[in-house]
């Protein structure tokens, strides 16, 4: 691959995305595209903060035409701005929010489009063009860029549009609860869609009655990507869903009780997507079928001294892992945790997500989240307690806790478990150390 278009829809006429509802073509798309790249200040790199997904699409790909680079990073923080901008000193921020607090130069997406405009074929990119630098969350460290080419993303996505098999006639409107800026959400609502020949949803909707007005604002077919939080909020709302014929999760592993009650209640296949902001996505799996990942073709999985390394397809470079991963054949694996999630006391060993699942499972549990309380004195055995968090408005922590000691070693028995009104994750159904630190007694 030397070149790949821009779009892989074949007619002006076709549909790219939806805004509340309304069609938008690929012909007007890529009118947009040209307006905002023939108005954006002279730059190499645009921090793409549009918070609607149509508008984070057409300045994505105003940058690409005019050779421009993106910057994506995993949070907007004071501290996250300034190491961004020591990185890339040009770099201004594509915003649609008035108010926008992001302390770099501002330019706003421009509220007037040229809606009878028309621009027709969509260029062709070169495949080695650079296009974007995803940041990682920095939650071990410094945010560190990972560069992506044209070429590369586009085969990624490509290679899931073949195990995602739509199969309904098209074009799928795809709806999202995550945002654009995360990888998860760059590649399968905004690259996706684009490259498949389906519609990008410009909507980002959050709560459970939002979801379902979003989805039943577009035409059949539909296909919802979310995460195991917004899905099991979903369950618990009982909220009724228009038909679906696919819903895509990442983020978290499902485990398999959760997806049968999904596909259940709304008889629709589930997949789930694995990846990192340094690979991109390079496995997928239906958690309802097996327990195993499937690779995509040419990426391997090699163990060595104990780590995990991916390479190949179209990863970008040898990328060591913070998964521990069980290879089980040439293309696939089983994801047996984080290596940061590992927890061993006396002896014994359990991960957080292990833990967290138990915890969530107990009726009337909404949410919770177990944590290694760092810094905390340790016991007279020198052995580190865990904490958890939870949300469970209709019970207390005795009747929890009773309900843990059926499910768990007492080593691994938090001490304290926190009753809180709610945990407030990210747009991505993760759980910030900072936010987990503000609800903490001693914070």
């Amino acid at each position: 691959m030397h070149v790949a278009p821009l779009i892989a829809h074949g007619a002006p006429d076709d549909v790219v995305a939806f805004r509340s509802g309304s069609p938008i073509r690929a012909a007007r798309f890529l009118a947009d595209i040209g307006q905002l790249a023939a108005g954006l200040p002279a730059t190499g790199h645009v921090l793409n903060a549009c918070q609607d997904r149509y508008n984070f699409a057409v300045g994505l790909a105003a940058c690409i035409s005019s050779k421009r680079v993106s910057l994506l990073p995993s949070t907007h923080t004071p501290e996250a701005i300034r190491q961004l901008g020591s990185f890339a000193p040009d770099a201004i921020c594509l915003t649609d929010d008035p108010a926008c607090a992001i302390d770099l130069p501002q330019f706003r997406f421009p509220r007037a489009v040229l809606s009878d405009a028309q621009a027709w074929p969509a260029p062709l990119i070169a495949a080695d063009q650079l296009v974007a630098h995803i940041f990682t969350s920095g939650s071990t460290g410094i945010p560190v860029p990972h560069a992506k080419t044209w070429g590369r993303l586009v085969r990624c996505v490509r290679i899931e549009t073949e195990r995602l098999r739509f199969t309904a006639a098209g074009p799928y409107a795809i709806v999202a609860t995550v945002p654009p800026q995360h990888m998860y959400g760059f590649e399968s609502t905004v690259l996706l869609p684009l490259q498949s020949g389906n519609a990008l949803c410009a909507e980002r909707p959050f709560y459970p009655a939002d979801i379902a007005s979003a989805l039943a604002a577009v035409p059949a077919p539909r296909m919802l990507v979310s995460t195991p939080v917004h899905l099991r909020t979903l369950l618990a709302a009982n909220v009724d869903l228009p038909p679906i014929e696919l819903i895509l999760s990442a983020t978290a592993p499902l485990d398999e009780s959760l997806a049968r009650k999904v596909e259940a209640r709304y008889a629709v296949p589930l997949l789930e997507i694995y990846g990192s902001t340094e690979t991109g996505q390079i496995a997928s799996r239906r958690t309802t079928q097996t327990a195993e990942w499937l690779l995509w073709p040419d990426v391997t999985v090699t163990i060595r001294d104990g780590q995990t390394w991916v390479t190949g397809g179209h990863v970008e470079a040898a990328t060591a892992m913070g998964d521990i991963l069980e290879v089980t054949g040439v293309d696939r694996f089983l994801l047996q945790g984080r290596v940061a999630d590992l927890v061993n006391i006396a002896g014994k060993r359990s991960s957080l997500a292990y833990l967290d699942h138990q915890l969530t499972s107990i009726p009337g549990v909404i949410d919770g989240a177990f944590f290694l309380r760092e810094g905390a004195p340790a016991t007279e055995i020198g052995i580190t307690r865990l904490g958890a968090l939870v949300v469970a408005p209709s019970l207390d922590v005795k009747a929890i806790t009773t309900r843990l000691r059926e499910r768990l070693d007492p080593a691994f028995l938090p001490r304290p478990l926190l009753l809180v009104p709610e945990i407030h994750r990210n747009a991505t159904g993760k759980l910030p150390l900072h936010v987990l630190q503000s609800l903490l007694p001693d914070s």
